[in-house]
C-alpha cells in the first residue's frame, strides 16, 4: 500500500486464526504523481474498516513491493474491497501508478511469531 519510510522495522505480530490476508505485490511505473496523497488516504481508510488488523509493507531495492493486510473476517475484507474510494484508487492504480501487480487473498489457519528479548 505505501512506501512507509517511518515506520518500525518489526513484523505484525501473530494473531489468533483463523484470519484473513491480501497479499498485494507490486511494480509501479515511473510515473508516481498522487500516488503519495491517495496511498496516505487508503490507510486512513482501511485503518477505519472494523476487523483490519495490521499491515506489513517491504521494498526491494529492484522496485518490487509487497503489502500484506490482515482482516479479522471475510467481512472485513469485503467491506474493504468494496469501498468506492477505494475502487476509485485502485482505477487510477491500474491507469498511472502500477507497471503490474498480483493480489492473493488467503485464509490463515496456523500462526505464530518470535521477538528477541
Amino acid at each position: 500500500m505505501s512506501d512507509h519510510s517511518d515506520a518500525p522495522v518489526a513484523p505484525i505480530g501473530a494473531f489468533e486464526p483463523p484470519y484473513y490476508v491480501a497479499v498485494f505485490s507490486t511494480t509501479r511505473t515511473q510515473e508516481q504523481d498522487g500516488y503519495r496523497e491517495t496511498n496516505a488516504r487508503m490507510e486512513e481508510l482501511v485503518r477505519a474498516v472494523p476487523g483490519f488488523l495490521g499491515m506489513d509493507h517491504a521494498q526491494t531495492p529492484g522496485g518490487l513491493g509487497i503489502t500484506v493486510g490482515y482482516f479479522r473476517d471475510a467481512d472485513a475484507l469485503a467491506q474493504w474491497r468494496t469501498n468506492e474510494e477505494h475502487r476509485a484508487a485502485q482505477r487510477r492504480g491500474r491507469a498511472e501508478w502500477y507497471e503490474s501487480y498480483t493480489l492473493h487473498i488467503a485464509k490463515v489457519e496456523r500462526s505464530h511469531g518470535y521477538t528477541r528479548g
